[in-house]
C-alpha cells in the first residue's frame, strides 16, 4: 500500500508500466468536471471509474481485495477514511472471490485506518485488503484500475 499526494506521484511511476499514464491522467484535466462513469484509458488494462458515492460508517465497511488489478484511489472532494489489513492475515472470508468482479470480501476488522483528503491517493496492491468509503456525506473520487 502507498499513501501520498498527487504532486509526489512521480516517485512511484517506475513500479508498474501503467502507473505513469495513470498519473498523467490524474494531472491532465480538471477532475471535478469528469462525467460519473467509466473512462477507458487502455481498454481492460487501464481504466478509471469516477463516482460520487455516500460514505458509510466503519462498522458497515467491508475489507475487499483484488487479484487482477491494482487500485489507485484518488480523492477529488470530501473526506474519506480507508481501512487496511494485510490480505495474508484476513481470516473471516465473507464472500468468495468473484473473478467477474475481481473482488473477495472479508469481515475482519482493519488493522489501521488512513485519513484521505482531496489531492491524496492510495495505491492498493493485491496483498492489500482495504475498506474504502468510510466517513460521512458524499465523496468525489476516481478509482483507476491497473491490470497486473
Amino acid at each position: 500500500m502507498i499513501l501520498d499526494r498527487l504532486d509526489q506521484a512521480d516517485r512511484y511511476a517506475s513500479l508498474h508500466l501503467d502507473f505513469a499514464p495513470a498519473i498523467a491522467f490524474l494531472r491532465s484535466r480538471p477532475l471535478d468536471r469528469l462525467p460519473l462513469e467509466r473512462i477507458d484509458l487502455d481498454g481492460e488494462s487501464l481504466y478509471a471509474m469516477v463516482s460520487k458515492p455516500q460514505a458509510r460508517k466503519r462498522e458497515d465497511a467491508r475489507l475487499e481485495a483484488h487479484r487482477k488489478y491494482i487500485d489507485i484511489q484518488y480523492l477529488i472532494a470530501g473526506a474519506e477514511e480507508m481501512g487496511w489489513k494485510s490480505r495474508k492475515t484476513c481470516q473471516k472470508l465473507e464472500a468468495e472471490y468473484d473473478p467477474a468482479k475481481d473482488v473477495e470480501l472479508f469481515a475482519d476488522a482493519p488493522d489501521t485506518y488512513l485519513a484521505i483528503r482531496p489531492g491524496m491517493f492510495v495505491i492498493f496492491f493485491p496483498e492489500d485488503a482495504h475498506a474504502p468509503l468510510i466517513g460521512s456525506g458524499e465523496v468525489h473520487k476516481i478509482v483507476i484500475k491497473v491490470a497486473l
